[in-house]
């Protein structure tokens, strides 16, 4: 799968068991898989660091103890495994409308970096399949092709009928950022995330504050770990979105310190997978049902389409309740939930 940190062939994942002792069918599970090239995490010492988190629990010591603030994915698949075995290791972490399959979560269709003509079948396809919000990543087959397939897209499907959604990962320079955005805006664009690098807070600025197309952060956030970093950011940068990995950001209580602020700010948020297996995107979804709020910016809509999809971009995955359909992320229990803890030896290709 092509990636704005190169072809992504295979995903390492390392699930975190907590197992009871006295019943050894009960088993909650959290997926730690840091994404090569983006989470701070994804270094040569991690599964060493995982070992030693294992031996802490293992050795009685309170999960609250053991500070992951430098291992997001870490800390996020800890939280997820706890919450997993409290709820009774049914792998239904968070019980709502969701889970008990009355409530859909609408997701945005992801267009994958290729080339031109593949990624234009993948936009039709996608809206053949049903999606209203298209996201595009951009940066891969040229500006003017990026421009000549958006321009096809609206040729046949206005604003009203179909979302579309960019995002650069960073591609552009600052110097460029505010006239390609001027004309990416003539298709009629939702939101743009990270044009340029992370970590340029004063030319990012600059950028949310002139841009004809609404900005949302993404990698930016990656680096801010407490409130005050947090809050700093969004008072500096001012964005209209935020984008909320668990994995990349440190779990749902860290995606929710933003969410926070966010409503503080007036900023918009919706919530992303970064390419976790079932395990994590089952997590990921349930807790984003639970949102009391999916914010547009500047309103309040439970309808703002979700980042959730990217499950099925795997040949080989863990079973899962997620089915997708017509744009829509349903829960439905059929018996594929069921994961035994042989199944954790799957290896995830890409």
């Amino acid at each position: 799968m092509g990636t704005s940190r190169g072809v992504l062939h295979d995903h390492e994942v390392y699930i975190l068991a907590l197992i009871d002792q006295r019943n050894p069918r009960r088993f909650g599970l959290g997926e730690c898989s840091p994404l090569p090239g983006l989470s701070i995490d994804h270094r040569p010492e991690f599964e060493e660091k995982l070992q030693d988190v294992c031996d802490l629990l293992n050795g009685d010591v309170a999960p609250q103890e053991i500070d992951l603030r430098d291992w997001p994915a870490i800390r996020f698949g800890l939280e997820t495994a706890l919450i997993d075995f409290s709820a009774g290791g049914h792998r239904i972490l968070f019980l709502s409308d969701f889970t008990r399959g009355y409530q859909s979560i609408p997701i945005n269709g992801l267009v994958v970096m290729a080339d031109y003509e593949t990624m234009r079948q993948q936009a039709f396809a996608k809206i053949a399949a049903g999606f209203t919000c298209i996201k595009i990543k951009i940066g891969a087959i040229g500006f003017e092709n990026e421009c000549r397939l958006l321009r096809e897209i609206r040729q046949q499907h206005s604003p009203k009928k179909i979302t579309l959604r960019l995002d650069a990962n960073g591609a552009f320079n600052p110097g460029e950022a505010f006239e390609k955005l001027k004309l990416l805006s003539q298709f009629g664009i939702h939101s743009l995330e990270q044009p340029i690098q992370a970590g340029q807070w004063d030319e990012m600025a600059r950028v949310c504050a002139a841009s004809p197309i609404p900005i949302a952060l993404d990698e930016e956030l990656i680096d801010c770990h407490t409130i005050a970093e947090k809050r700093n950011l969004l008072r500096a940068i001012r964005p209209q979105y935020l984008i909320l990995k668990p994995t990349l950001l440190g779990g749902f209580a860290a995606c929710e310190e933003w969410i926070k602020l966010a409503d503080e700010h007036g900023v918009g948020y919706w919530v992303t997978s970064a390419l976790e297996s079932n395990i994590g995107l089952n997590a990921i979804a349930q807790w984003t049902a639970t949102l009391p709020v999916i914010r547009e910016s500047g309103s309040t809509s439970r309808t703002m389409p979700q980042g959730l999809g990217t499950g099925q971009l795997y040949r080989a995955n863990f079973p899962a309740p997620l089915h997708l359909s017509n744009g829509q992320l349903t829960y439905a229990d059929r018996g594929d939930r069921i994961i035994r803890l042989d199944d954790l030896e799957l290896v995830e290709r890409v």
